[in-house]
């Protein structure tokens, strides 16, 4: 074990962050990469989970992207030993094509580490995603146009992983590793602005605080964490109407029209999205929502929607589900 650092601002913050979101039972695995933000939350953790009663260990994806990845990985490992996790698992993955680059590689990732929580029968996997990245989330969400979905950003829980430093700047853990006398890894990907993650780190975000002022990242992430707590209000209050409102039949579900458009817009949809994910297992998107809410808003006699995996159709006064053939 190395020798204790002494308790400096970027210690004493991103230990308590990490104290605050451990389970309160079992193994915790850091996702660790060997940069600052991974490195800074593991030598948090393996200082703060042994206090709380738990396991800590790590796991180390090798994406094998770029010449001297296993090498990487291998430090990393080490570096994870060195500060008293244990287990340590390095995961090789093969990354493939679908959805882009960053997708597939996010993709592989996740398979990964679900596979070495699954192997060590881990209570959580901690994430090193911080305020920044949320921010970076925040504005690619908003350049697609995808909605508050998108806007909301990243959950700090969500299922087996959670993220300790979604309110820590990079900078802080880049000056934890400084003041724990650790190395990071410097991925040369994030300098590649082939990545739109990487134009938005290096010119989009900083354009905004030259010509805006500065706390933007701060403000995305405030505006993250509201849509977030809106929509989630949103889908209990829709689950509880859908709950109320849908009767099963043979050939499907069925909602009331007269119900539904008494809904606001906002509810009405979600109610349309959860039904079809529900039962068909189909995400529909908001475009394919809006025609199916046409159905009820502005009925004038036109016939089903056949839409992948399911149908719709309005049946005098009820909106009919049914698998599409």
């Amino acid at each position: 074990m190395p020798e204790r650092p002494r308790l400096t601002p970027a210690i004493a913050d991103i230990r308590r962050a990490v104290r605050e979101l451990l389970p309160s039972e079992g193994i915790v695995l850091v996702a660790l990469s060997g940069g600052p933000d991974s490195l800074a939350l593991a030598a948090a953790t393996a200082f703060e989970a042994p206090r709380a009663g738990l396991s800590a260990g790590a796991v180390i994806v090798d994406h094998a992207l770029q010449p001297g990845s296993a090498d990487v990985a291998a430090h990393a490992a080490q570096q994870a030993q060195q500060l008293g996790l244990n287990p340590v698992l390095v995961k090789q993955v093969e990354v493939g094509t679908g959805g882009g680059p960053e997708a597939a590689a996010r993709a592989a990732r996740y398979a990964a580490l679900g596979e070495a929580a699954a192997e060590v029968g881990a209570s959580a996997v901690l994430l090193g995603h911080t305020l920044d990245d949320q921010a970076e989330t925040v504005l690619l969400g908003l350049a697609r146009g995808s909605g508050a979905g998108s806007v909301k950003g990243m959950a700090q829980v969500a299922g087996l992983y959670r993220r300790p430093l979604l309110g820590i700047r990079r900078s802080q853990t880049v000056q934890f590793c400084l003041d724990s006398d650790l190395t990071p890894w410097l991925d040369p990907h994030n300098d590649d602005e082939r990545y739109s993650r990487v134009r938005v780190r290096r010119t989009v975000l900083p354009l905004l605080e030259s010509e805006l002022g500065p706390g933007i990242a701060e403000a995305l992430a405030r505006t993250a964490a509201m849509a977030r707590e809106d929509g989630e209000a949103l889908d209990h209050f829709a689950e509880e109407v859908l709950e109320e409102l849908a009767e099963h039949a043979e050939a499907g579900i069925s909602l009331p029209v007269k119900a539904l458009a008494s809904n606001p817009a906002a509810l009405r949809q979600r109610i349309i999205r959860s039904v079809v994910l529900a039962e068909f297992g189909v995400s529909l998107s908001r475009a394919q929502t809006l025609e199916v809410a046409r159905l009820v808003t502005d009925w004038h006699g036109q016939g089903p929607l056949d839409l992948p995996g399911v149908k719709v159709e309005r049946q005098g006064a009820l909106l009919l589900f049914t698998a599409s053939t």
